[in-house]
């Protein structure tokens, strides 16, 4: 058999990986990987802890050179090589080759894009002032560190609450800088809920960074005195050394455009489920191309590293003649601020409203709850908040959120999982998982979130929400049933409150002609309270989540037009 002749176009995650799984598959091919940029393969997810000098050394962040795919590999890695177009009849690529100014072309069998995507520029006069980064490449955070190190920066303001700038905040701040963060919409982290990222906000005013939320930025200005001015909509100022801007991605797609290979309706490079484009002998793979996603059933953008070095080995496989199918992507993924670990797969709850998917086709319900993340009595136990979404028709489950200091990745990558395999709350209710208590509980929160769930579906409860206090029915009587100190501390207005210890003995004193939504602090106690309610003939539904969620919903949903 000839040999193939085969041409990648970007390394990082999608590419690098899609070489090396090519390689291993095929010792005959001819493999050359084109990186427009001085690095073929470095963890872009590592730039900010580069940046906070967690990562310290730079050759760190390379996961592979030049030099590994030649001795290892035998591929051929040609940096400083932008491709810049092709010609599909002749399947040939035009290179320029930034060090020497040489343009010359290639001929390809099989041709693999891996071009990734490119920061947003917002609107904004002043990005190209001297101090305001896009944090995209090594050298990007090479010379944040260089304004920190010899220009002694001490102020920075960080425009975007996404993972980026998220994580950009803490390493700055750790580093000592006075830094403001900026976000636009009035959460941080705006395809999750607002009332599970709370927690983000609040670890971010305790270590004294300022948050805006709801804040615009107009321009960026020079000042004087060499620091630049950051203006708001609001006409506030807030100064800085240096600005990030982090913002989003897009799609890089010109050269697929301008070689008519077709587009998906968000603007990717459309590919079927073995990453082949609208040309049969060109792939693309990683932040540039738009895949089905498992939970909407629609096309979706989703640039993060793990789907990417998938797609780049299942390219591979396809182009080796192997019958393979990219099943889609969820969204798993995590981001940490300081002692706080926000983890999700699945949607939100926001985003299937949006979409318009909540009642239907999946008729969605959600459940909170409040678990340690480990057994309570072994010393060290830490809370989390974990909101579930499901399908009332079966259970299936669509998205989670959880948010707390320990423990929270574990239990998304559980849920991820059942998810991948079409799984319901019944199966996390029967899930079998390690149990020490050090490590767990024996109800394991996965666990309790799918009796939850299930408790809810077999109709033994019904549950309301915070939203739902807020403005309740005029006969719908509110019951606190916590302890007396817990409800001198704060409870919801006009609750009526009888501690579940004395339920039985003062049940007469409720009205069966009303409905009860009873409360405690994570809705245990309530829920206890409800069933035996509703086993003498009352209308009792329970609270999800109790006061520890109708707290932070208050707190998420109100936040003022600009949080200082």
């Amino acid at each position: 058999m000839a040999s193939k002749r085969i041409c990648i176009v970007g390394g990082v995650a999608g590419g690098a990986s899609c070489a090396a799984r090519l390689r291993r598959l095929d010792e005959q091919a001819e493999i050359i990987l084109f990186e427009k940029g001085p690095f073929v393969s470095f963890a872009n997810c590592g730039l900010p802890y580069y940046v906070g000098d967690v990562i310290r050394r730079e050759e760190n962040l390379l996961v592979a050179t030049p030099d590994l795919f030649r001795q290892r590999f035998r591929i051929e890695v040609r940096l400083f090589s932008e491709v810049v177009g092709i010609d599909r009849d002749r399947r040939r690529i035009r290179v320029q080759d930034h060090q020497t100014g040489r343009n010359y072309t290639e001929t390809y069998d099989a041709l693999v894009l891996s071009p990734g995507a490119f920061p947003v520029r917002p609107p904004i006069p002043g990005l190209d002032l001297p101090g305001v980064f896009f944090v995209r490449t090594i050298p990007d955070s090479r010379e944040i560190r260089r304004m920190i190190e010899e220009n002694r920066a001490q102020r920075a303001v960080v425009i975007g609450g996404g993972y980026i700038g998220l994580e950009m905040t803490e390493n700055l701040a750790r580093r000592g800088l006075d830094v403001a963060l900026v976000e636009m919409q009035h959460q941080l982290m705006p395809l999750c809920d607002p009332e599970m990222v709370w927690p983000l906000y609040l670890v971010l005013q305790e270590k004294g960074v300022v948050v805006r939320l709801g804040a615009q930025v107009d321009a960026i200005e020079g000042g004087v005195d060499g620091q630049l001015r950051v203006r708001l909509r609001s006409q506030d100022e807030l100064a800085a050394h240096l600005v990030i801007v982090a913002v989003g991605v897009r799609p890089e797609v010109r050269l697929a455009q301008e070689a008519g290979l077709a587009l998906g309706p968000l603007g990717g490079i459309r590919v079927n489920e073995k990453m082949q484009t609208s040309d049969p002998s060109i792939w693309a793979v990683g932040d540039a191309v738009e895949v089905f996603h498992v939970v909407t059933g629609q096309p979706s953008l989703v640039p993060l590293a793990g789907p990417a070095n998938r797609q780049g080995r299942l390219a591979a496989d396809a182009i080796c003649g192997r019958n393979v199918r990219f099943r889609g992507v969820q969204g798993t993924a995590v981001v940490g601020v300081f002692d706080q670990v926000l983890a999700m797969t699945g949607l939100s709850e926001k985003m299937l409203k949006s979409l318009g998917l909540w009642n239907e086709p999946y008729r969605c319900e959600k459940i909170y709850l409040h678990p340690g993340h480990h057994a309570g009595y072994y010393p060290g136990a830490e809370t989390m908040a974990m909101k579930l979404i499901f399908s009332k028709i079966d259970g299936k489950i669509l998205g989670l959120q959880v948010v707390g200091k320990k423990g929270a990745v574990r239990r998304t990558d559980v849920i991820a999982m059942a998810m991948q395999k079409g799984g319901t709350v019944f199966d996390l209710e029967e899930a079998e998982l390690c149990y020490a208590p050090q490590f767990g509980s024996a109800k394991d929160p996965v666990n309790l979130a799918g009796m939850i769930a299930a408790n809810v579906l077999r109709g033994d409860v019904e549950v309301v929400h915070a939203e739902d206090m807020d403005q309740p029915p005029q006969d719908v009587l509110i019951l606190d049933v916590r302890e007396p100190f817990e409800y001198r501390r704060g409870h919801i207005p006009h609750a009526v409150h009888m501690p579940l210890g004395t339920i039985r003995e003062r049940m007469a004193e409720l009205p069966k002609d009303r409905e009860i939504w009873a409360y405690c602090y994570v809705g245990q106690r309530s829920y206890l309270a409800a069933r035996a309610l509703r086993q003498y003939g009352y209308r009792a539904k329970n609270l999800s989540g109790g006061y520890r969620t109708y707290t932070l919903w208050r707190q998420a949903a109100r936040p003022s037009q600009e949080t200082p």
